[in-house]
């Protein structure tokens, strides 16, 4: 694993929430049980919201790059579909105007926070705005939590590696089908990407201790 070596700066840094919606992480959604006892077992959901209310409580910018909900019509008249796109369109993940397709309570964004535009894919970058709304606030960093990991967090934390930001990974604020879809992403395939692969403890501490315009204001 690698390790975060450079504190935090809340005038560089962001936290990215990547898909809190009831679908993956509540009880009823259509995809918990899946993930379940992965997201049990590290306490993904309680560390996800450890970390979120870490971050506003410094006033560290918070994004949230979340997946595109489903929409009657969606996908039929695409040539070409991806197969998890054509999971997504099947099961009719976090559809529009469903409590599934709600941010689960504790994520719901608060005022200030950005939303980026959803993703049809995997990638909260890919075809959205998010790179601009980090552009514009001076975001350089970005400590990424949430669902799933060896999709959308390994996606997006791909992308953002080759758009030039640093990246920190949430080991236990990520969760996974299996364990050894968990190993893949962690230990064998986003290290190549994220500068920082770190557990809750050390992201809670690095966060409290963040300097920067914002928190030195506080």
């Amino acid at each position: 694993m690698t390790h975060l070596t450079v504190p935090y700066d809340t005038s560089n840094t962001a936290l990215l929430v990547v898909d809190p919606y009831n679908d993956f992480i509540s009880e009823g959604g259509k995809i918990w049980s899946r993930i379940q006892a992965v997201a049990e077992a590290n306490n993904c959901v309680q560390h996800m919201a450890q970390i979120l209310e870490a971050a506003r409580a410094v006033n560290m910018p918070v994004f949230f790059a979340m997946h595109h909900r489903y929409r009657e019509g969606d996908y039929e008249n695409w040539k070409y579909i991806a197969p998890i796109q054509r999971a997504a369109w099947h099961r009719k993940s976090f559809a529009f105007g469903t409590w599934g397709g709600e941010y689960r309570a504790e994520f719901v964004p608060a005022a200030g926070e950005t939303v980026a535009q959803e993703h049809w894919c995997s990638s909260g970058f890919a075809n959205t705005d998010l790179d601009n709304l980090l552009k514009r606030r001076g975001i350089q960093r970005v400590i990424v939590i949430g669902l799933i990991a060896h999709t959308c967090i390994e996606a997006t934390v791909r992308f953002a590696a080759e758009l030039g930001y640093d990246v920190t990974v949430v080991n236990d604020a990520v969760a996974d089908y299996s364990d050894e879809m968990m190993r893949a992403a962690l230990e064998i395939n986003m290290p190549n990407y994220a500068n920082a692969i770190i557990d809750t403890k050390e992201v809670l501490d690095a966060i409290s201790t963040a300097s920067g315009s914002d928190n030195a204001a506080r």
